[in-house]
């Protein structure tokens, strides 16, 4: 296997670090968007997190000259309809930070009861060359709100999502234990075996 480049199509330091350490050892030069300031940014316009990380990486791919990683993903609160969604990086509006998000999330979840309080963090990976897809991904975790942030590890809403099996905030685990069962760490073990046999060919 000759060694190719592949861009992960996002300026977010934490999952460019998760998104890493979930491809280590694979025959890939990796690469984020903070190399690549003058690729612009592609505006995120879809109703789906399929269509934001579709678009993304159509986009991206038609600029950088080897395979392209995009991936989007978020919170979907039962008792909120599925909110914040594919809005949850900018749940808290203009100036949006995971702080501010999570404390939104909190006021609004306030008068739901524990049974009530579950949500799904979604992941959607696309992978891509030369303006074209080659496959999507998905990943999906349950778990519960949690009624105020609890641990320091991870980003985004780690704080306040409680799983259920190792129970823990997904901010208490260790990056190893979230990888292993995250939304994020279950697309890309099927990113990672997708890649092994599409490597081999190339």
């Amino acid at each position: 296997m000759t060694e190719q480049r592949l861009l992960l199509a996002t300026t977010n330091r934490g999952k460019v670090r998760e998104l890493k350490k979930l491809l280590r050892g694979l025959p890939l030069k990796i690469e984020s968007l903070d190399r690549y300031p003058e690729f612009g940014k592609c505006r995120e316009t879809g109703k789906t997190f399929e269509k934001n990380s579709r678009g993304k990486c159509l986009y991206y791919s038609r600029k950088y000259p080897g395979l392209v990683l995009a991936e989007d993903s978020g919170l979907e609160v039962e008792a909120l309809g599925g909110q914040p969604g594919v809005y949850s990086a900018r749940f808290s509006g203009p100036g949006a930070n995971d702080q501010k998000n999570i404390k939104k999330l909190l006021k609004l979840m306030a008068a739901v009861p524990g049974d009530r309080r579950w949500a799904s963090f979604v992941c959607v990976a696309s992978l891509g060359s030369q303006g074209r897809i080659i496959k999507t991904f998905r990943g999906r975790v349950r778990g519960l709100i949690l009624t105020e942030p609890d641990g320091h590890n991870g980003f985004g809403y780690d704080p306040v999502f409680y799983y259920p099996p190792l129970k823990k905030s997904f901010a208490r685990l260790r990056p190893e234990e979230k990888n292993r069962v995250s939304h994020r760490g279950r697309a890309l073990k099927k990113v990672r075996l997708f890649l092994e046999s599409y490597l081999k060919k190339k």
